[in-house]
This record gives structure tokens, C-alpha cells and sequence, in this order.
């Protein structure tokens, strides 16, 4: 089980905080440290100070960290041109060695697109599958070789399809509950499927359906990675996950119920339950980012139990 730090900066945080964060990823052994695409805070609060872009970020710490990977969940398809993504994303990629991830989604939150003056097209879920078909066709195609794509909503035209990215094959994320279209999408274009905030059976039942599309497409189910997203607070006893609890403006039973709370031993039982389904890798929403003692104490004595 692989365990990944996984932030929402549009919550409020610099990128200093946000380079923290990452740093000490990487010095307690996690596999990689990943963020949000947001604009605006949700939820109370003014958000100060104010939001970072995702790739932006990525790019600095690209050249701050050594071995952790770096991605997102999920970038919105309704903030970039494809094009331009691919060229963003490769250039992370090389920027950092070859440890970039993407994850794309179809972008939800119409208020930040009102707010910073983004287009909050209607039909959503069509553009994310033609980004995906370009995203990763502009990577795939050969060196000397151009890509075209006639789409409804993107037409590209001979184009040299550069950079590559220092990798191979930059690994692609596909998340959602959907019961149809995102199984569907994952087959055809992701290396991971992702479920966010989903309990023990309702992820049980996705990855099934997720399984079914791999094959149903011609692939094997287990060429996919299988993983969840859950917020995290794991306190030494339980006056500390009070503690904890509060400072993020949750409930303990709530977050128990939701997501991975508890002392160690608690989290790791529930996460046990993760492995049984099927789930290969965990992204521990981590919401109180000055909190680094959380980090160490997830790394000493939930990551060490699961090794």
C-alpha cells in the first residue's frame, strides 16, 4: 500500500507552506505528493492568501524535491487548453526527472470559474474525453510524426506534438463516481483509477465496475492501479484527534465514518479494509498543512505498520 500526501491549497496556503509540506514528504518516506486544482477556498473562510496555480507549483517543487512523485487530483479540463496542458505537464516532467502524474477530471466548482472569469461550459464530460484523447495522443506520438484531432470541441491540425516528457509514458489518473462514462474513460486512457471520498463498499463496487470496462476494452483489469482519496487525522490518543478534528473544523465520529481518523492502530485497521477491496494506494487529504508532528506521526506509526 502506497501512501501519498495529498493537499487543497485553495484552502489557504503559500507555496512556502506548500514546499514544506512537500519536503517533509519526501524526508518520512511517502511515495509522492500531490494537490488540487482550485481556484477559490470552499466552505468558510477568506482562503488568504489567496489561490497557487497547480502546475505552477508543481514546476517549483519539480526542482526543490529529489524522489517523490508529483500530480494532481484533479486538474480541471475547463482551466486549460489541451494543447497547452500537454506542454505544461511534459515540461514538469522533465523539469523533475520523470515524476510527474496526471490526473484530469472534468472540473465541478462553477463558482471559481465565475470568479476568475473561466468559461463553465455546460457539456463538461465530452471535453474531458476529448482532453484525455489529446493529452495523451500529443505524448504518443512519434518523434518526426504529428498528431491531428477533429473533435466537437478541440481541433488540432499537424502539430509537432512537443515536448515529450522525460518519461516513457507519464502515468494518467482517472477518478469519479460515476457509474458509466468515468469506468468507461478509465479503460481507454488511465493507468490509475482513483476514488474520492467513497466509503469500503461504495469504492468495493466502483473498482468492480472499473474492472469490467478494463476488460469489456480489451485490457486487463490488472494493469489498472486501484487507490483512494480520504482525509486523514491520526492523533497519538484521542484527545490529540480531538485536537486535530477541531483544527480543521470537523467532527471526530464524522471523520471516522468518512475518511482515516483515529489513533494508529485505528487508521490502520480501517485501512486494512481498503486493502482487502483492492486498493493499492491511499491519498491522505491533509488539511492542516502547518501541522508537519501529523506527517511524522502518520509516517512512524501507521506507514511503518503498513510496510
Amino acid at each position: 500500500m502506497d501512501l501519498r500526501i495529498f493537499t487543497e491549497p485553495q484552502q489557504g496556503a503559500t507555496y512556502d507552506t506548500l514546499l514544506a509540506v512537500a519536503k517533509a514528504t519526501e524526508d518520512l518516506g511517502f511515495d509522492a505528493f500531490f494537490r488540487s486544482d482550485h481556484y477559490l477556498r470552499m466552505g468558510e473562510g477568506d482562503g488568504l492568501p489567496g489561490p497557487t496555480d497547480a502546475w505552477i507549483t508543481l514546476a517549483g517543487l519539480a526542482r526543490e524535491t529529489k524522489r517523490i512523485r508529483l500530480g494532481t487530483l484533479m486538474t480541471a479540463a475547463t482551466f486549460r487548453l489541451p494543447g497547452v496542458l500537454a506542454i505544461q505537464v511534459a515540461q514538469v516532467d522533465q523539469m523533475s526527472g520523470g515524476r510527474v502524474e496526471l490526473g484530469l477530471g472534468a472540473g465541478w466548482f462553477e463558482e471559481e470559474h465565475k470568479a476568475y472569469g473561466i468559461p463553465f461550459p455546460q457539456e463538461k464530460f465530452a471535453r474531458l474525453e476529448e482532453q484525455l484523447a489529446i493529452v495523451t495522443g500529443l505524448w504518443g506520438t512519434g518523434a518526426g510524426e504529428t498528431f491531428s484531432h477533429h473533435g466537437t470541441h478541440y481541433d488540432l491540425t499537424d502539430s509537432p506534438a512537443l515536448p515529450k516528457p522525460a518519461q516513457a509514458k507519464i502515468p494518467v489518473l482517472v477518478g469519479g463516481h460515476g457509474a458509466t462514462r468515468t469506468p468507461r474513460l478509465t479503460a481507454q486512457y488511465a493507468d490509475e483509477f482513483n476514488m474520492p471520498f467513497g466509503s469500503v463498499e461504495d469504492a468495493e463496487r466502483q473498482f468492480g465496475r472499473v474492472r469490467a470496462a478494463a476488460e469489456q476494452a480489451g485490457r486487463k483489469a490488472g494493469e489498472l492501479t486501484y487507490s483512494n482519496a480520504l482525509v486523514v487525522c491520526v492523533g497519538k490518543d484521542d484527545q490529540e484527534v480531538a485536537r486535530r478534528a477541531a483544527a480543521i473544523g470537523r467532527e471526530v465520529d464524522e471523520l471516522k465514518a468518512n475518511g482515516l481518523a483515529g489513533t494508529p492502530a485505528e487508521v490502520v485497521d480501517k485501512i486494512g479494509r481498503y486493502v482487502e477491496i483492492g486498493s493499492q494506494r491511499l491519498y491522505l487529504q491533509i488539511l492542516d498543512l502547518d501541522d508537519l508532528d501529523h506527517l511524522e506521526l502518520i509516517s512512524s506509526q501507521v506507514q511503518s505498520q503498513l510496510s
